[in-house]
């Protein structure tokens, strides 16, 4: 019996994949609290339960609507986040690195979880519960 390979996922599968997963949401909660909670900024503190809600969506098998909650609470805190300007000297700090990880990552959320929201199907959902 031949062996059997494994086949190649495309890009889009792959980042489909990332968007039904709990763990970016929860990722980005963490750089985006290690970023504003000291000193405490309000309004960015405002984004890590919404995100932490969004994976405990994602665990109780609400995959497609956490999926959504993810994209657009990413994409908003991206726009929020590039608003601030940062010098050059201020980008290769441990500080500048963190943003620009939060930043990266809001970038593949609001890519891989609008295409989870975008092509999930509810009546799967519906039907295991």
């Amino acid at each position: 019996m031949a062996a059997v390979e494994p086949t190649k996922q495309s890009t889009l599968q792959s980042l489909r994949n990332w968007g039904k997963n709990s763990v970016p949401p929860t990722l980005l909660a963490t750089l985006i609290t290690a970023q504003h909670a000291r000193p405490f900024q309000p309004l960015p503190m405002l984004f890590p339960p919404l995100l932490l809600f969004s994976s405990y969506l994602n665990l109780s098998n609400y995959k497609t609507d956490a999926a959504g909650i993810t994209a657009a609470w990413s994409g908003l805190y991206a726009l929020l986040a590039i608003r601030r300007s940062q010098g050059i000297k201020n980008k290769f700090t441990v500080r500048g690195v963190v943003r620009g990880a939060s930043l990266a990552l809001c970038a593949v959320n609001v890519v891989g979880c609008g295409l989870a929201y975008t092509f999930g199907k509810r009546e799967q959902e519906e039907k295991k519960v």
